[in-house]
């Protein structure tokens, strides 16, 4: 028998597929601009920016009655004078304990308001919110009189209590309808799974939100205490005693009617200003993602 060899089958040619267009280069108005149009105002910005800066940092470093325009030979004799002298020393000690508890009450209480006011409906929210949007608009030193009577009253004054109470009134209502909004961007379906799970509120708050509310927080306990450690009416108008003062009154005292010593002034100013610097060095990343975060929805 003879057999017939079976015809190898060739398989069809596949055809190429086409690679899908490449989107198209958006055009840019600013890409035919020339760099040095974009980088001449931006340098020239800077250095008007910059040059403030440098002249506090010439006067606190040259030593004094020097009229030299490089810092040069270095002295920090005006430091020294400020921080022992002019205790500076001691008002820097109530500007940081003024300041953190500031920071921690107003984050506090914040925090309980904001919750309430993103996840409850009530019949007045819509004017409680009005009401907080407006007490944004009344000066701190239309209410001196009535603060100082009431702490008075409550023998508060010359105390840095009294400073702490008034520093987080009056940050309490930005801060409460920032951490509302922080709180609104964290779906309610989180929270409700947590129920499910058998969680009561309190706890899938505290582990399910509050892990989420982290750069909210960060921002406006940021903005809290950089307000505190540089409000000055506040600490002029409660706080008598020198050991009880705060830095931007002790800046005050470096001014006199007659002459103003402008080493130790700007030392002071350098005291005053290189803390909140470093903070905020270091929280810059949370403190841009809060407040775009907060932003979002109202």
């Amino acid at each position: 028998m003879i057999t017939k060899e079976a015809t190898p089958v060739v398989p069809a040619p596949v055809a190429a597929v086409p690679e899908p267009p490449r989107p198209a280069k958006r055009h840019r108005a600013w890409d035919e601009v020339p760099r040095w149009q974009i980088y001449l105002p931006l340098g020239i910005y800077l250095l008007f920016t910059l040059i403030p800066f440098y002249w506090i940092l010439l006067f606190a470093l040259r030593p004094a009655g020097s009229t030299s325009l490089v810092p040069w030979p270095m002295t920090f004799e005006h430091f020294e004078k400020v921080w022992t002298e002019r205790s500076f020393g001691t008002y820097f000690g109530n500007s940081v304990l003024v300041g953190l508890a500031t920071l921690v009450m107003t984050t506090v209480v914040a925090l309980a308001g904001g919750y309430a006011l993103a996840r409850f409906d009530f019949k007045i929210k819509r004017a409680f919110m009005l009401g907080l949007l407006c007490s944004q608009f009344v000066p701190g030193a239309l209410l001196l009189v009535p603060l100082f009577e009431i702490f008075a009253g409550l023998q508060m004054i010359n105390s840095l209590g009294s400073v702490i109470i008034a520093e987080t009134v009056f940050q309490l209502p930005l801060s409460m309808i920032l951490i509302s909004n922080f709180i609104k961007n964290v779906p309610y379906s989180l929270e409700e799974a947590a129920w499910v799970d058998g969680c009561g509120r309190f706890r899938a708050f505290r582990v399910i939100v509050l892990p989420l509310l982290r750069p909210g927080l960060i921002a406006v306990g940021s903005f809290a205490f950089v307000h505190s450690w540089n409000h000055f009416l506040f600490a002029l108008m409660f706080l008598n005693n020198q050991d009880k003062q705060t830095i931007p009154v002790g800046l005050n005292t470096l001014m006199s009617a007659d002459s103003v010593d402008l080493g130790a002034l700007a030392a002071g100013g350098i005291i005053a200003a290189v803390p909140v610097v470093i903070v905020f060095a270091f929280i810059q990343k949370w403190l841009i993602t809060g407040f775009s975060a907060g932003a979002v929805k109202g």
